[in-house]
């Protein structure tokens, strides 16, 4: 059935045997789908093919146990619903073609995974999203994950990833308007995770990378110190321009960073507020390098050695928050223990927990929710907190200080309101 009278140009659909003979008629380059389609197998569009539904209230319902929609190069997705398992891929990637050529994705709503791979046979192409909203996934069940410092990450609600071990292999991409989870049921696993093939090979590199409201929660096991999820994660081998994050980022599970850096990143903006529930998140940890972080609502942790913001390797020239608050025991405010250049708090910092367990590089160590917290190694150039430096729990000081900081203002003083200054 032709949508134009043309049947090798566009072909409108309304059946799943209708869908699955134009996926494999490489003449037909726009598929239309109309109305809602259950119980369809997997389908692969073929290179040049588009895929689009008629209207907003087009789906696509994939049988179980099967993965969705397979793409292989040169493919558009738009306006349109796919659902399959949350541990399935609603979208995924064909790796035996040479290249991806330009994969663009446009209001698309999946329950499922959506998962772009640069490895096999792929060596090239662009990846351009812009309104991808996962209602619900799982991907825990990806065993082949990054590596570094001590941990694993688990991979994303969508993952984007370059692995490709040569250097000259380049994924580009811009991603823009993707959502994960919903309050309350979050995607499993991370929730957008973006990577190269590590410090040395393949690259990834991202002109925009920008969410709307992400929810996740790894389920990973109490006690487990060698895996981490982030509720948005750029990993190394990553460069993005500009990480924008429109929409709040909330984690909820144990070792669930909510942002977090191992690549390099001009500008990082948080515009709406950062949440972690879980023992040993953080609100923002950076293990790379940011050129400036402005995140322009609170950070808030509430598990055990869940700490507000952590500089652990690599460094950030500029660091602006607006407050920073943690709750439970071992729930450091800010941790430098690299350089970095100058840290702004505009609402001050406060923590109410006292001593307890963290995760710290792989490996759990006993922490005290000190407020700011400039280790052995950690230095600034200029740090000024408006707003005071206050902790809660008695013996626990506002302050530590084993490095080097050259400038140092704080307006609303130093408060140990459970006492703790003999400390310091």
């Amino acid at each position: 059935m032709s949508a134009s009278g043309t049947a090798s140009a566009a072909s409108l659909v309304t059946t799943i045997a209708e869908l699955v003979r134009a996926t494999r008629d490489t003449g037909i380059r726009r598929i239309i789908v109309r109305g809602d389609l259950a119980d369809a197998p997997s389908i692969r569009l073929s290179p040049g093919q588009s895929l689009q539904g008629e209207g907003d209230e087009t789906k696509i319902a994939f049988a179980a146990g099967t993965d969705g929609l397979q793409l292989s190069s040169d493919n558009r997705v738009h306006t349109i619903r796919l659902d399959a398992a949350p541990d399935r891929r609603a979208i995924f990637n064909d790796t035996s073609v040479g290249s991806l050529g330009r994969i663009e994705l446009r209001r698309v709503t999946p329950t499922g995974r959506g998962q772009i791979l640069a490895r096999d046979q792929v060596r090239g192409g662009h990846v351009d999203v812009n309104g991808l909203d996962i209602i619900a996934a799982d991907a825990r069940g990806e065993t082949e994950r990054p590596r570094g410092y001590g941990v694993y990450i688990l991979h994303g609600a969508f993952t984007l990833w370059n692995m490709q071990p040569e250097d000259d292999v380049v994924i580009s991409a811009d991603l823009v308007g993707l959502s994960a989870g919903r309050s309350g049921a979050p995607v499993l696993g991370s929730g957008i995770f973006v990577s190269g093939a590590g410090d040395k090979g393949g690259r990834l590199t991202v002109k925009r990378l920008e969410t709307e409201a992400i929810y996740s929660d790894g389920r990973i096991a109490p006690g487990t110190p060698d895996q981490i999820t982030g509720g948005v994660f750029t990993v190394h081998g990553a460069h993005v321009d500009l990480v924008r994050n429109r929409g709040p980022v909330v984690t909820y599970g144990v070792n669930d960073m909510v942002l977090d850096n191992w690549g390099v990143v001009d500008r990082w903006i948080a515009e709406e507020k950062i949440t972690s529930y879980g023992p040993s998140g953080i609100g923002f940890v950076n293990f790379g390098i940011v050129h400036e972080l402005k995140v322009n609502a609170p950070i808030e942790t509430f598990g055990q050695g869940a700490r507000g913001f952590n500089v652990y390797t690599g460094t950030v020239n500029l660091a602006e928050f607006d407050r920073v608050v943690t709750h439970a025991d071992g729930a450091v405010g800010i941790q430098i223990s690299q350089p970095i250049g100058r840290l702004i708090v505009r609402r001050g910092i406060e923590t109410f927990g006292g001593t307890g367990q963290s995760l710290v590089k792989g490996v759990v160590v006993t922490l005290s929710a000190i407020a700011l917290s400039i280790k052995p190694g950690g230095s600034a150039r200029e740090i000024e907190i408006t707003g005071g430096i206050k902790t809660n729990a008695p013996g626990v000081p506002p302050i530590e200080h084993y490095g080097a900081i050259e400038t140092l203002r704080v307006t609303g003083g130093f408060v140990a309101a459970g006492g703790g200054f003999d400390k310091i």
